[in-house]
């Protein structure tokens, strides 16, 4: 047997945008048959061009182009990219949705596939019908299915609902039934696109195990994901699509940085001088945001041991309005780092801000960050819980590494902050050799 769950060759997927014919009913059809025969009678008289209909101008786009790679039975493969760079489109393919345009692809065992909430759920049958449905579509008998029952059914959370019609469902019931379904039918190559975004925290923790758990137990994954750390965590490899092409493929660690890498560029500054063009409305409106190392410019480079400020400069044009800014910091995986408020500035806190210029600094102490590139998203807030304005990625901070922090280490340090704790050592016993046990009966010997 073939050690080869996955073969593509050549890959690509061509759509046609634009405007498109409009249908036809039988009428039409019968219709223009019959008059066929006069329209050509009066078109003999006419020059050729003459009697054309007008033109669709249509457009050909590639959304997947010669993309080639193999998997082995028991990977977990991450695929990573933009939006529509087509990764949904080549599981689509590898699931046989859809036809390819050019090249073909091979795949070795029974495919279990969710690539949106629901798929192959039909909404009139109850979850239970459902769960025996997508059995019998994955080429199981009746038995099988009948011994993963109760742990499908426990996993999804939906043992009172079970016999309903998942069309009243909610969408977080219908996502983690389908989920299971997938998971725990025992599929030999598991298909998933960007569907945990659908469930809480606490059910993307227990899909991810679960899919950890199919990978271990020798069954090939295919992962397609944003969540870069999920990537990294579940896949031994990834491969990088841009454009519907194949930028990169190999260890998931190192595509994965190699992908954040061109994502993002540091924006240590921004600044609107309009303020009838800046962004914001009619409550807030930004003039300046930017970051600098404490006491230096904004020149100076920010390492993991400098602490710096960031320092936002806006427009208030509510009188009396209670206002204040809050902070989220993302590493380049998307974890978010911290959130922060100023819930002790002396001065503004809990008062109403009279219409004007404000300047609001917040101080990041060193010895906190991990290197890397990290996004700044600034939110306003009014009343302390009414967000009137929120603006994504307003800063991105290249945080370096720091030689002096390393020692003998040159390898990745891992973590979401990198904090220069303190630690002590001390001498608690005499100065006499150990006892080896092990040693004591080789000198015996």
């Amino acid at each position: 047997m073939s050690d080869l769950a996955i073969y593509a060759d050549r890959l690509g997927k061509q759509y046609c945008i634009g405007p498109r014919l409009p249908y036809k009913t039988l009428r039409d059809v019968v219709t223009d048959a019959v008059a066929r025969p006069l329209r050509r009678l009066v078109r003999s008289g006419r020059s050729p061009a003459s009697g054309r209909g007008p033109r669709l101008n249509r457009e050909h786009v590639w959304a997947l182009r010669d993309v080639s790679f193999d998997v082995k039975r028991g990977e977990a493969v991450g695929i990573i990219g933009r939006n529509g760079s087509g990764k949904s489109t080549l599981l689509k393919i590898l699931s046989q949705i859809t036809e390819p345009t050019q090249g073909y692809a091979e795949i070795h065992g029974r495919v279990g596939s969710l690539l949106e909430v629901g798929s192959g759920f039909h909404p009139e049958l109850s979850g239970r019908e459902n769960i025996y449905l997508n059995g019998i579509i994955l080429g199981m008998k009746k038995a099988e299915i009948a011994r993963k029952f109760d742990e499908i059914v426990a996993f999804a959370e939906v043992e009172k609902f079970i016999d309903t019609p998942v069309k009243h469902y909610s969408s977080g019931m219908y996502m983690r039934l389908a989920f299971a379904v997938a998971a725990h039918l025992e599929p030999e190559i598991l298909f998933v696109d960007e569907v945990l975004a659908v469930g809480d925290a606490a059910f993307q923790k227990k899909c991810l195990g679960r899919m950890g758990d199919v990978a271990k137990e020798g069954r090939t994954v295919l992962f397609v994901s944003h969540n870069m750390t999920a990537v990294e965590s579940l896949c031994n490899r990834a491969i990088w699509l841009d454009s519907g092409e194949i930028v990169d493929s190999g260890l998931s660690s190192q595509v994965i940085a190699n992908y954040l890498q061109t994502s993002f560029s540091p924006l240590t500054e921004q600044s609107w001088d309009d303020i009838a063009t800046a962004p914001g409305n009619d409550k807030v409106r930004l003039h300046r945001v930017y970051a600098r190392p404490l006491g230096g410019s904004l020149s100076d480079p920010i390492t993991i041991r400098t602490p710096f400020v960031i320092e936002f400069e806006y427009w208030n044009l509510q009188p009396g309005a209670y206002l204040n800014l809050s902070l989220h910091l993302y590493n380049e995986q998307g974890v978010l780092v911290f959130n922060t408020a100023p819930v002790h500035e002396p001065i503004w806190n809990g008062r109403p801000f009279p219409v004007g210029f404000f300047r609001s600094v917040c101080h990041v102490p060193g010895d906190l960050l991990n290197d890397g590139l990290h996004r700044v998203e600034l939110l306003v807030v009014q009343d302390q819980g009414v967000v009137i304005y929120q603006h994504d990625d307003v800063l991105v901070l290249d945080v370096r590494d720091s030689l002096e922090m390393r020692d003998a280490w040159h390898g990745r340090w891992g973590g979401v902050v990198r904090p220069n704790l303190t630690w002590t050592t001390e001498r608690i016993e005499a100065d006499e050799a150990p006892v080896v046990a092990g040693a004591a009966v080789a000198e015996q010997g």
